[in-house]
Order: C-alpha cells, then sequence, then structure tokens
C-alpha cells in the first residue's frame, strides 16, 4: 500500500498525537507529557471551554444546544422509540462532554469491570482498575479503601445543598424498601442517595479543568483547537500521522510514536471508517479505499435509555426558580456573590440504583429525581430556562445493562457530515420488560410519605394509564437517551468481534490507539464520566510502558 503522509500543504511533526481533548483525552495528555522526552500534540475540533454554560454548572441547560460547544447529533428515526429520532448532544469543546454533562460522578459496578477482565481483557477487573479511579479524583468526603482524595477532579457531596424534595424523595424511597447508600462509589453500588457532582468551589471541575489546562504549562504539550481531523495517515499497516484541517488550511502532522483516538464513541469510530479502516463493503460504496477489514467498527453500539414521570407539586419547586426572569435574576446573584445556590448544582440531585425485581441479581436500573418538571418539552430536548409554569417534579429511571445493540456509519467520504447513528432502543424484549417493572418502583415511591403528600397530580403518564400495553406505549413516546453512547471500538482479544485488544491496540494496525468511551465491551452502570476519566489513566499506563 502506497504511503499516504505528506498529502496536505503543511506538514508537521510530533511524538504522540491525541486526537479529541475529551473526558480521556485530557487525561493523556496529562499524564503522557511528564515525560519531558516527549512531545504531545492534541488535536481538538472544538473550541475554548471559557464559556459561562460551560463553568457555572447548571450552565449544562444553555450549552444543551450551544452550536458552538456541542455536535448536537441526532440518530435516525428509531422503532423502540415510536419512529422517532433521538438528540444526542456530545462535547464539541475543550474538556469535550465532561464539559456540558450533568456532572453526575458514578464509577459503575464492580461486576461491570471484572465481566470485561473475564472476556479476555486481561488488566480490567474492578481490583485493576481500582487504583485508576481513586488516582483520578479530589473526594472532598475525604479518603479510604476505594476514595481517595488530591487527584485532579474534585468531587462534591451535595446533600447538605440540595432542594428539600430531594430528602422527600430519599425518605419515600426508604418507605418503600429501599435502603441507604451514601456512596454509590464505594464498597456497593445499590441503594438511594444523593449524586455526587464534579465541581469545585462552585465551578464545573471538568476534564479540562482537572487534567489539561494545569498540564498545558508544559513546553513539550502543544493544544490545537477548531483542528478537525479528517482521517488517519498510514505507511502499510502502520499509523503515522493524522490529517486536520483547520480553517482553510489542511495539515498533515506526522505522529514519530503514536496516534491515539479519543473522540469519543461517535468521532472515533467516524475517523476509523473515514481513514479506512471498516466493513470494506460498505467503505467501498462511499468511495473510501479499505486500509484494513475490521466490521466491527461502528457496531457494539450501547446506551441508557431512560423516561420520567411528571408529577405536579403542592409546594414549590426549581420551576420557581429557573422560570420566572426575576427568580432567574435573583438565583444568578446569588450564585455570583457565594458561588452557592441552585446554580451551583445539577438538577439530577438524588436516585440510586435498584433491582427491578426480586430474581434480579443485581441493580439493574437507575433512578434519578429532579425537583423540576418539562411536560412540553420534546423527550431528550429539555430546556433548563423554560421548566413548566406550576410547581413539579421529576422521578425517572433508565437501564443499567442493556441488551440491545445498535450501529453507526459515516454517510459519505465528507469529514463533516455527521454518521448516521441507529441505537436500537429496546429491540431486545428484556429492556422493555425491565423498564415496565421499574414504573411499578415509580409509583411506590410517589404513594411513600413524604412524597404522597406533596403530590397534587400525577401529570405523566396519568393515573390512568395503568395497563402494560398503554404503558409500553408511554415508555416507547417518552424515551429518550440518557446520553451515554459507548462501545462502538469494542475491546477484546478477538480482531474478528472487536477492534482493540487490552492494550487499546487498533487490531492489525500498528502505532494506533483508542481511548475514549467507544472501547467499552458492555457498558457500566451509571453515568460515564468517571468510568471515561478512567479510561484515560489506563491508557496512559499503557502507552508509558512502551514509549
Amino acid at each position: 500500500m502506497a504511503e499516504s503522509f505528506m498529502t496536505g500543504p503543511e506538514h508537521e511533526e510530533t511524538d504522540i498525537v491525541i486526537v479529541g481533548a475529551g473526558s480521556a483525552g485530557c487525561v493523556l495528555a496529562s499524564r503522557l507529557s511528564v515525560r519531558r522526552d516527549l512531545n504531545v500534540t492534541v488535536l481538538e475540533a472544538g473550541g475554548s471551554d471559557r464559556s459561562l454554560w460551560v463553568r457555572m454548572p447548571i450552565g449544562y441547560g444553555g450549552a444543551f444546544h450551544h452550536p458552538r460547544l456541542n455536535w448536537r447529533y441526532m440518530t435516525e428515526p428509531d422503532p423502540g422509540l415510536g419512529g422517532r429520532a433521538a438528540y444526542w448532544p456530545r462535547g464539541k469543546v475543550i474538556g469535550g462532554s465532561s464539559s456540558i454533562n450533568a456532572m453526575v460522578f458514578i464509577r459503575g459496578q464492580a461486576r461491570d469491570y471484572d465481566a470485561w477482565a473475564e472476556a479476555g481483557n486481561t488488566g480490567w477487573s474492578y481490583q485493576d482498575l481500582l487504583p485508576a479511579f481513586r488516582r483520578l479524583e479530589d473526594n472532598l468526603a475525604g479518603s479510604d479503601t476505594y476514595r481517595a482524595a488530591g487527584g485532579p477532579i474534585t468531587i462534591t457531596d451535595i446533600a447538605a445543598h440540595a432542594h428539600s424534595l430531594g430528602h422527600a424523595f430519599l425518605d419515600a424511597a426508604r418507605r418503600a424498601g429501599f435502603r441507604d447508600n451514601a456512596d454509590f462509589n464505594g464498597a456497593d453500588q445499590e441503594g438511594v442517595g444523593f449524586y455526587q457532582i464534579t465541581t469545585r468551589r462552585g465551578l464545573r471541575c471538568s476534564a479540562a479543568t482537572g487534567y489539561l489546562r494545569p498540564a498545558l504549562k508544559r513546553s513539550n504539550l502543544r493544544l490545537e483547537t477548531e483542528a478537525h481531523v479528517t482521517r488517519i495517515l498510514f505507511k502499510g499497516h502502520r499509523a503515522v500521522g493524522v490529517e486536520y484541517r483547520k480553517g482553510d488550511r489542511l495539515v498533515s502532522l506526522r505522529a514519530r510514536r503514536e496516534v491515539i483516538l479519543s473522540a469519543g464513541a461517535i468521532g472515533s469510530p467516524q475517523i476509523l471508517q473515514l481513514s479506512g479502516i471498516g466493513d470494506p463493503e460498505r467503505l467501498s460504496a462511499l468511495g473510501i479505499e479499505t486500509v484494513l477489514a475490521r466490521p466491527q467498527v461502528g457496531r457494539n453500539l450501547q446506551d441508557h435509555v431512560g423516561f420520567d414521570f411528571v408529577y405536579e407539586a403542592t409546594v414549590p419547586t426549581l420551576n420557581s426558580v429557573l422560570g420566572p426572569l426575576m427568580a432567574r435574576g435573583m438565583a444568578g446573584l446569588r450564585y455570583v456573590a457565594t458561588r452557592g445556590g441552585p446554580l451551583s448544582l445539577s438538577v439530577n440531585q438524588a436516585g440510586g440504583f435498584v433491582r427491578s425485581g426480586p430474581g434480579r441479581d443485581r441493580p439493574n436500573l437507575q433512578l434519578y429525581f429532579s425537583p423540576l418538571s418539562y411536560t412540553r418539552a420534546v423527550p431528550g430536548k429539555r430546556r433548563l430556562t423554560k421548566p413548566d409554569s406550576f410547581p413539579g417534579f421529576m422521578m425517572g429511571l433508565s437501564n443499567c445493562h442493556p441488551r440491545s445493540r445498535g450501529w453507526l456509519h459515516v454517510r459519505s467520504a465528507d469529514p463533516a457530515e455527521p454518521p448516521e447513528i441507529h441505537p436500537r432502543y429496546y429491540a431486545e424484549p428484556e429492556d422493555m420488560e425491565e423498564m415496565l417493572e421499574g414504573t411499578e418502583i415509580l409509583r411506590r415511591i410517589a404513594a411513600e410519605a413524604p412524597v404522597a403528600g406533596v403530590v397534587r397530580e400525577e401529570k405523566l403518564p396519568g393515573a390512568g394509564v395503568t395497563g402494560r400495553e398503554d404503558m409500553a406505549d408511554y415508555i416507547r413516546a417518552r424515551s429518550g437517551s440518557v446520553f451515554h453512547p459507548c462501545g462502538t471500538c469494542a475491546m477484546g482479544p478477538d480482531p474478528a468481534t472487536s477492534v482493540v485488544d487490552p492494550e487499546l491496540r487498533v487490531h492489525g494496525i500498528a502505532g494506533l490507539r483508542v481511548a475514549d468511551a467507544s472501547i467499552m465491551p458492555t457498558i457500566p452502570a451509571g453515568n460515564l464520566g468517571a468510568p471515561c476519566l478512567m479510561i484515560g489513566e489506563r491508557a496512559a499506563e499503557l502507552i508509558r510502558a512502551v514509549n
């Protein structure tokens, strides 16, 4: 195969190229540039994270559709959602999705990672990964066997600052038979409690805040923003660099040692396919020359899908704080003066991990409580500044370990065109079955004091929706992504069924690794921000061992 390097009008060199300054990419940039003999270049398609919508914790409501901060992907119409398309926000900014997410910090269940190791991914069991999880965090509650202090990412316990209805939700959940869990990231994930979030002194603590910005003081680390990688450059079956476009410039950047894709569960498989690594038949139809046949690229797509029940309350909720202009102004003044109040928090304040039935051998549902509501919003397209006019709150759930698998693929050879995304939600009947079981849990909690005493009405789905078929219709109509796509460059020992090996090297290509949510063989239980940071830590260990 002919060498494709030196195709652009401008040429640069470095030792290691990291594509994407997201959660894992920021970690890699920091940990690898500690080596002063390594020149590290990070290419980020987005721009600066110096934005109110990024820095103020509740600002993620503004970043949710922001064209400068967000890729704003849409899936194809999905049968599992009744033919609707789903909205998939992804960070197009320094820090990636850690700069626009809801900041909830959840590691996942130990068995999630043990299953990775049992599938042949040596070095990825929970005990193997616990040091990486501990290394990345500065838990303000202190350190113990499972938790640590002093790391780059600050973890804040919000129990003392959460809305009073969050405490009511937890009281009702206990009465409904669920146990307390003060730390979902400790010895056991099961139970209900307040979520911990990644904030520091009232500001978002993203991967960029914790890892990348301090590291940029090093002369051997370079960050190039608004640099859209168009393809990987090869010499035979070795990655030797990347091509990227910045404005009207096209640049070939040679990597003397390695190319690392950290562009996320959508971006990394997209770049591989654009570069000729994928399904030869589909690539050929798009005019893309096959470098290596790897049909698994873009397959194994997984995501947590969820929905909410909406209640009208007899007491004030955050609707009265985030809705009226004057109230928002007062909350803003409080935040500016104290870095406190509701603008310093996420709206996903309480919840937990529960079993949908006695036959489940571990928690299979994640619960969410939010002290505000949206009945007029299209599912997945809410705006925090436009809640309902009545006092409302939401209780919702998502599946921890969906069995359904989707796929994505580039539509054309044009790097600027987003890929087609097929989530295939509820394609496996078991996924719908556990969600139906979950609706009974939501209503059990709502029927217990003190929540029952503040409910004026179940607005959605409404008390009249009780039958199995009607409830399934509601779930399909109101479900949306919980914004945890992963698995599209799955890790595994067998090239026939995976994309990268346990060292995160792309099977069959030298000098090329993937390190982000796309490498997850199966999705962990809970939010994926913390697991993505862990993957960055683990990848840095693997790369430093050979470079």
